[in-house]
């Protein structure tokens, strides 16, 4: 089971637009605690989306929060060990996973890709989110076809 951490009460809401979501998502992008950085691509991240047109007239912080939700995981396979064999059980995915998830997806698609600046491949993965595509788009359909194909395994989520 996953430890319960006191960061959930403590996180406070990012500088510019108070967001908790943002904040959780900056700390993810940051490395080797370099706060300033990560809050410097983020924040160029979201001014990149907003000079683009796909977003239609809305804040870029409800682009990024919409991404986000297109993300978001509802169901995800797991291994069970049933009489000596592992079946891949579908299984529901919590509020907090599917969050972590989507975000470590978006990051993960974000950081494959090579040769641009961070905050440029980081609006494009956004904006691809958005508009329900992109590599993040992709993992997600495939870990909904992934339970959908093993849905015969469900008698076993217990």
């Amino acid at each position: 089971m996953g430890r319960i951490t006191a960061s959930r009460k403590q996180m406070k809401g990012d500088p510019r637009h108070g967001s908790l979501l943002a904040s959780k998502f900056i700390n993810c992008l940051m490395l080797d605690g370099k706060k300033t950085v990560a809050q410097k691509v983020f924040y160029d991240a979201l001014e990149e989306i907003s000079k683009r047109d796909g977003a239609e007239g809305q804040e870029p912080i409800e682009v990024f929060e919409q991404a986000l939700e297109n993300i978001k995981p509802y169901i995800e396979v797991r291994s069970k060990r049933v009489g000596g064999a592992s079946y891949q059980v579908p299984m529901q995915v919590n509020r907090a996973r599917q969050q972590s998830l989507a975000i470590r997806w978006i990051l993960e698609a974000v950081r494959s890709k090579k040769g641009r600046p961070m905050h440029l491949k980081l609006a494009d993965e956004l904006m691809a989110g958005y508009k329900k595509e992109g590599v993040a788009y992709t993992k997600r359909e495939n870990t909904h076809r992934m339970a959908e194909a093993n849905k015969a395994f469900s008698h076993f989520a217990w």
